[in-house]
């Protein structure tokens, strides 16, 4: 289903010109697309008034992982949209700060057994925002809106 392989996706995020100008990298998708690491650093374009990261980016970095990873476990049988999103900033962000992703089996499998007779699941993920040393800089919740594509009518 995927179109590109994880390793593509990853280096063509990075030349993305949103995430590349916002100073986010993404480190890693693993090749199973179960997971993903993104980096942001501090710099000229994202520092706010405050000498912190940019709220937006802090967004930014979280913002499409848990669609993409979806959708890639998936596979084409399923339509997969982001529906709504929330962040809570808990402590300022300064240097680099880093994101993870893990989508496991067990959620995947809630979702399937949700859309088995075509109906919605609109499943909720968590990940949180850190600095290198473990301070949780940001909680990022995401909801998706997911179903099983409808066979063409003849």
């Amino acid at each position: 289903m995927p179109r590109w392989s994880p390793n593509t996706l990853r280096r063509a995020m990075n030349w993305w010109p949103p995430y590349r100008f916002a100073g986010i990298r993404v480190l890693h998708i693993a090749d199973d697309w179960s997971s993903a690491r993104v980096r942001l650093r501090l710099g000229r374009l994202n520092r706010n008034y405050f000498g912190t990261h940019f709220g937006g980016s802090l967004f930014s970095m979280s913002d499409p992982f848990w669609a993409l990873l979806t959708v890639s476990r998936l596979g084409g049988e399923y339509v997969v949209w982001d529906k709504a999103a929330e962040i809570d900033f808990v402590s300022p962000g300064r240097g680099e700060v880093f994101a993870d992703f893990k989508l496991t089996e067990d959620r995947l499998e809630e979702i399937r057994a949700a859309t088995t007779d075509g109906g919605k699941a609109l499943p909720w993920f968590e990940n949180t925002v850190t600095a290198s040393d473990g301070t949780v800089v940001a909680r990022v919740r995401k909801q998706l809106y997911v179903r099983r594509k409808q066979a063409p009518r003849a």
